[in-house]
């Protein structure tokens, strides 16, 4: 099966709720989302990718035949960070194991390098989710380290994986005139 990402649309609302509206995805996703997810919570999220600064936040809808099945998204950081950004995604349960992940992955990464100064894409998934783990080593990131203790989730202190991606050395220094 293969996918494509694109821009979020209004009408992808309801797809979205329903992919988020699964206990098993939350617990893979940082705190702060709604339970149940709403249309209307999928709509203020699309609205707000949309109007986000697209120098920023690259924010997709993960698509099978034109429907959004999940969401990806690369953030980029502040300060000394601003040219290194963050990875986060999810797909809906029906689609795990085909593949679609590390393509939009791979997909995202690749139209984030071309079209912007960023030289790092990184990702902590929580260490026990070993599918997202093994998503980002297919799509070529590296494994840094385990950030012991790193996080509470649904009450529980758990250590989160960090991998990272690099643009490729020879054109991070002709675009820094080395």
């Amino acid at each position: 099966m293969t996918c494509t990402i694109r821009k979020w649309k209004l009408s992808d609302a309801k797809d979205l709720a329903a992919a988020l509206s699964n206990k098993k995805i939350q617990d893979n996703l940082r705190d702060g989302l709604p339970y149940p997810y709403t249309e209307q919570d999928g709509t203020d999220f699309i609205s707000a990718m949309l109007a986000a600064d697209e120098n920023a936040t690259f924010a997709f809808a993960i698509t099978a035949d034109d429907k959004a099945i999940g969401s990806i998204g690369v953030f980029r950081q502040g300060n000394i960070h601003r040219r290194t950004a963050e990875l986060g995604y999810y797909v809906a349960e029906e689609y795990w194991g085909k593949g679609i992940m590390t393509e939009a992955v791979n997909q995202i990464c690749k139209y984030v390098f071309a079209n912007s100064d960023i030289i790092r894409i990184y990702a902590e998934p929580f260490a026990y989710n070993a599918a997202s783990c093994r998503v980002l080593e297919k799509a070529g990131f590296q494994y840094e380290g385990t950030l012991r203790s790193n996080a509470v989730k649904n009450g529980r202190v758990i250590d989160m994986k960090m991998y990272s991606l690099l643009k490729a050395q020879e054109t991070i220094e002709e675009k820094a005139g080395v």
